[in-house]
């Protein structure tokens, strides 16, 4: 797979991490440093569109974990991609060059920040949509929930709207229900801690 392919996702992303609620992160990269001084985080994707040339990434669930000691932008970050078990080769390749920001666009970034791949695993990867909950599921591994936070009208989430976040700019503002990580040596659990829910639209290169 060539890094020069053209490729696009659409779709949705679930993030809960250590900071306490609203993480700080979200707003800069590097302006404001994560509540507990490091970012510790799991985020699962839905591609709802996808392609990558003639790959066709749509439908597929993703499971990313970061590890960041301090501030984000200065880099030095640990990842790890999990990707749904259903995947064939090609799109596992085509995914492993976007997340590992080889492909270009928006998640090149991820070339520079991330010292440390972990590297890709295949499994039964879950992502559901129930209203305000948001539901993120890899058997032994990941055991996520987030409720959107909302404000006086409880059928609205609070939303973050025209934001510089790399990852899109509308985020809605979530906490999590139940957040628990085991794998790649990590032990985590973040529940009642800050969480996120962004659309996406990413494209390269």
């Amino acid at each position: 797979m060539a890094a020069t392919e053209p490729w696009h996702i659409r779709g949705e992303l679930m993030m809960s991490c250590n900071c306490t609620v609203f993480c700080p992160c979200v707003i800069s990269l590097g302006k404001h440093p994560p509540t507990e001084g490091d970012c510790l985080a799991w985020a699962g994707i839905l591609i709802e569109d996808g392609r990558s040339g003639e790959v066709d990434l749509s439908g597929i669930a993703i499971g990313l974990i970061l590890d960041v000691p301090g501030r984000l932008a200065r880099g030095n970050w640990t990842a790890g991609l999990y990707i749904d078990e259903s995947a064939d080769v090609y799109q596992v390749k085509a995914l492993t060059q976007i997340f590992s920001g080889r492909a270009g666009g928006t998640t090149a970034l991820l070339s520079i920040l991330v010292g440390r791949f972990l590297g890709v695993v295949q499994e039964q990867v879950r992502y559901e949509i129930d209203g305000n909950l948001r539901r993120f599921t890899i058997p032994k591994i990941i055991d996520g929930e987030l409720r959107a936070v909302t404000g006086p009208d409880k059928a609205k989430p609070t939303r973050i709207e025209n934001s510089s976040y790399w990852i899109g700019p509308v985020i809605t503002v979530a906490e999590s229900v139940k957040s628990r990580f085991r794998g790649f040596g990590r032990n985590w659990d973040f529940r009642g801690k800050s969480a996120e829910i962004v659309p996406l639209d990413w494209r390269g290169p």
